[in-house]
């Protein structure tokens, strides 16, 4: 189930959903994703579907992986120097977006998964990403400004930190709302406010505030 020809068919069912963008179509065929989670659904890795990843956590489904992804990028527009995500998981979106970018910067409130994403991110050879056990509402202030921030969970409203922390003319991808009620949203950074752009309906986990120290 890990095979090239299973890799292709989820290329294909993306490319038929609506994903254009042929750089986000390829990580997503070379990005292994059955080793982002646990050994017992290695079967289902290449199923367009969210997975649990433990912790109360998801690996999100692959289409919303490309989506968001392919939203940040804009093709056509100016490449993503600086680009933080909130919410690093298990690693698998940060493998898809971090070649496409020049360096990406990620935080994770739960320590141990980010021990993880970093030990598969590393045997993998990606080593434009930074990384920072933080609380995603605050961002990323040291390093801000960013040219996109993508964020994998979904708070009830955007936090202002990270609108704050866009650079002009850049880009925020984040699902936004609570329960079956999330919106993802790109929001655009422009001279007279912001843009805002509904991109469809989604499903998230909750993007929870603070810091979780017990999981050290």
């Amino acid at each position: 189930m890990t095979s090239a020809r299973t890799r292709e068919r989820l290329v294909q069912r993306l490319a038929a959903s609506g994903i254009r963008n042929a750089a986000v179509l390829e990580r997503v065929r070379n990005v292994p994703r059955h080793l982002f989670i646990d050994e017992a659904l290695a079967s289902r890795a290449y199923e367009d579907s969210a997975l649990p990843i433990g912790q109360g956590q998801t690996i999100s489904q692959p289409y919303i992986v490309a989506l968001m992804t392919e939203a940040l990028l804009q093709e056509g527009g100016r490449p993503l120097d600086k680009v933080l995500e909130v919410g690093t998981g298990c690693g698998y979106q940060t493998a898809i977006l971090a070649p496409l970018v020049g360096k990406l910067f990620t935080i994770e409130r739960i320590a141990s998964l980010q021990r993880a994403a970093r030990s598969r991110l590393n045997s993998l050879g990606i080593g434009n990403v930074r990384y920072r056990h933080g609380d995603g509402f605050e961002g990323w202030p040291g390093q801000a400004p960013f040219d996109a921030i993508l964020v994998a969970a979904a708070p009830v409203d955007v936090p202002p930190a990270l609108i704050e922390q866009l650079a002009p003319g850049g880009r925020l991808v984040i699902p936004v709302g609570s329960g079956a009620h999330q919106v993802l949203l790109r929001i655009t950074r422009g001279p007279g406010g912001v843009d805002r752009e509904q991109l469809g309906q989604v499903t998230f986990v909750p993007l929870v505030e603070g810091v979780d120290r017990a999981r050290r």
